[in-house]
């Protein structure tokens, strides 16, 4: 059965994580991917690791399944004929290069949009097309710091700390992927393409949500708190006999349960603790003695108790525990793919699901393992641009293409 995004089809001019993690949702859709990469070295992730497995990199191969490797030379004149003219076959481009760069290629949106006006042109960088730091490189710790994320992120006592994933990157790529949908529809509607500039920082931001309407409402500075919550009281992880539980305890009903099970059932009537707002201001009274009880009992129990009671927790993992949870198979979260040098690889799985069986998008229609790099050069030249192969063997003698041992498996 198809994917929504079937049929259409997306050159990625990206590399890292922002550019590849937002083509990788387009491909999980449907869409076909032809990932453009550097001749010999690839995308730079190819090389960030280890770990490695079957001398492909974890990092390449968390964000670039479902795509096509072409091996493409940008620096050389033909390079970029080729991918120009690939450009004019393609709904959506996304790359990512400096501001500029592509202009001095004959590729950036205003070029190829004159040629191919429903071509939807996304630029992923670090502070979008305009501004006094449109040139800077954005790279994800940078942008957490820049934009407060690390300032609010560690326990209150310890130094700044960057989420455990590149949630900049992420969260960019998520934000350029929507966009990407939103001209696809407006495409749709008027026959017209779009020009789309995300950010980095503007996509950090934008994402602070209360933590950042917090300081525009009161104009005072949020500091580190660890996992507590700063408009909720309690929410956070508390250590028991045996481990960390976090205890998230959204609504004043729930409150009074909780004052239960800690066997303290006056504390939902004291005017100290009796509404969210009266926990906040007394956050520093209420949560050691919620800490000192819950330390007494292991997670197991803490957990049972709370589940019945119908209070939001759960035991803080380890990712080993992550991937063995009963959730994980029927919502196909982690998946084995056939890869030509790794054998049977595991991938974590896409959180889109469709139709009334609420069917995952590789159940649907299968998954390609991340490409080889050059894999598909060959295959999608010929098949897109019907170039011959004694042409395709000439722009491999010179270098401006190069394949795979691989290609076409």
């Amino acid at each position: 059965m198809s994917l929504p995004l079937s049929g259409i089809r997306v050159l990625d001019l990206s590399r890292v994580l922002a550019g590849p993690y937002c083509t990788m949702q387009l491909a999980d859709l449907g869409a076909d991917v032809l990932k453009i990469e550097r001749p010999g070295t690839g995308d730079d992730t190819r090389g960030w690791g280890p770990p490695f497995a079957g001398g492909e990199s974890a990092y390449f191969l968390c964000c670039n399944r479902n795509k096509r490797s072409l091996a493409i030379d940008l620096k050389q004149p033909e390079g970029r004929d080729l991918v120009a003219r690939l450009a004019s076959h393609c709904d959506v481009l996304v790359e990512n290069f400096l501001p500029g760069t592509l202009a001095g290629w004959g590729l950036d949106a205003a070029t190829l949009r004159a040629r191919h006006p429903q071509l939807v042109y996304c630029s992923i960088t670090g502070f979008g097309q305009t501004g006094p730091r449109r040139l800077e490189p954005g790279y994800d710790i940078m942008i957490q710091a820049l934009a407060g994320v690390m300032s609010i992120t560690g326990e209150p006592d310890g130094p700044p700390t960057k989420l455990g994933v590149a949630i900049a990157d992420i969260t960019a790529g998520l934000f350029a992927s929507q966009a990407i949908l939103a001209s696809l529809v407006g495409r749709a509607r008027t026959g017209q393409g779009e020009q789309i500039d995300i950010a980095l920082f503007d996509s950090t931001v934008a994402w602070l949500a209360n933590v950042g309407q917090n300081y525009l409402v009161s104009g005072e500075i949020p500091h580190r708190s660890g996992s507590q919550h700063p408009n909720i009281v309690p929410y956070q992880t508390f250590a028991t006999a045996d481990g960390d539980v976090v205890i998230a305890v959204g609504n004043d009903p729930q409150f009074r349960r909780f004052c239960q099970l800690l066997s303290v059932p006056d504390w939902a009537d004291d005017p100290r603790f009796a509404t969210n707002a009266a926990r906040v201001q007394h956050r520093d009274l209420l949560i050691p003695q919620i800490a000192a009880r819950v330390r007494q009992r292991p997670n197991t129990q803490w957990l049972t108790d709370l589940e019945t009671a119908g209070i939001p927790c759960g035991e803080v993992r380890q990712l080993a525990q992550v991937f063995a949870d009963p959730q994980v198979a029927p919502r196909d979260l982690l998946c084995e793919v056939p890869h030509p040098t790794i054998g049977s690889l595991s991938l974590a799985g896409s959180p889109y699901h469709f139709g009334p069986n609420s069917e995952s998008v590789r159940a649907r229609a299968g998954w390609r393992p991340p490409p080889l790099l050059g894999q598909h050069t060959h295959e999608v030249l010929h098949e897109v641009l019907d170039l011959a192969s004694a042409d395709l063997a000439e722009l491999s003698r010179r270098g401006v293409i190069a394949g795979s041992p691989h290609s076409n498996r």
